[in-house]
């Protein structure tokens, strides 16, 4: 079993509102169609990023702090509606490149509570990866009891259906290459980072807006993947080369590994 995120920065161009990033989408969906096709005993969920469409929508609303006013409300549907339309190009690219996609948006089955996930509806996606189906998860917008509303993150999601699912890998595509130690210079790949990294501000922040956290928030849910289950791999590598993606799906090694040193707890 493979968690398999594609970016918002990949998949979208991060600069330009609502803009998506087709040819980008297109290659990387037949990448995973080959690879299934040299494997057919590859099993995915895919999750994906909301780029320059939810996140922009979420940043103009502050939607990742919560929601109380009439006006806030609004901007949370406003967000799910960013969010939806990115989900229904992501799910369009796939299937047409014959995968059997079926989408599992959180904001309709997902709980949270301070931004953590508290309730999502697992058996579903379990069942779909039982009739060999492909489940797809995504950013998305969802009800939470503290603050109102909050942004799950795909990080966020993965991290509840991780311990479920028990994947063998998780792969983050992205457009960096991997963990930089001197982000934004990006000379200095990391071919493993660990807690103690993350520690030392060895990790460095998204270059575009990014409502959950950038590559710091994704390194640290990484580290709580690793932390839970230390034999998973993790992996967190760039797209932007042809074939790149297919190779790595297919058992190859790439960017940076991400590990836990230490005892699971």
């Amino acid at each position: 079993m493979i968690f398999l995120k594609l970016g918002g920065s990949l998949i979208t161009e991060k600069a330009n509102p609502e803009t998506p990033r087709l040819d980008m989408l297109r290659r990387l969906a037949q990448e995973i169609a080959d690879a299934r096709h040299i494997d057919p005993a590859l099993r995915l969920l895919i999750g994906h990023g909301s780029g320059s469409f939810g996140h922009a929508a979420a940043s103009r609303h502050a939607t990742q702090h919560g929601a109380s006013t009439p006006e806030q409300w609004l901007g949370f549907v406003e967000v799910w509606r960013s969010a939806n339309r990115l989900n229904r190009i992501v799910v369009d690219a796939l299937s047409d490149a014959g995968l059997p996609i079926l989408s599992f948006p959180p904001s309709a089955s997902a709980l949270a509570r301070s931004g953590e996930v508290t309730e999502l509806a697992d058996l579903p996606i379990q069942r779909a990866l039982g009739h060999g189906l492909i489940p797809l998860v995504q950013g998305d917008v969802a009800f939470d009891s503290i603050q109102g509303a909050c942004i799950l993150s795909t990080e966020r999601v993965f991290t509840w259906l991780a311990p479920r699912l028990r994947p063998g890998r998780i792969l983050l595509v992205g457009t960096e290459a991997g963990v930089f130690a001197d982000f934004p210079a990006n000379t200095n790949l990391l071919p493993q980072v660990s807690q103690h990294d993350l520690a030392q501000q060895r990790v460095g922040a998204s270059a575009e807006v990014d409502v959950t956290g950038g590559m710091a928030e994704k390194v640290r849910s990484a580290l709580e993947w690793a932390r839970v289950d230390p034999a998973v791999e993790i992996r967190i590598f760039s797209g932007e080369e042809p074939g790149h993606l297919r190779s790595v799906l297919l058992g190859g090694r790439a960017g940076t590994q991400v590990i836990w040193l230490g005892q699971p707890d």
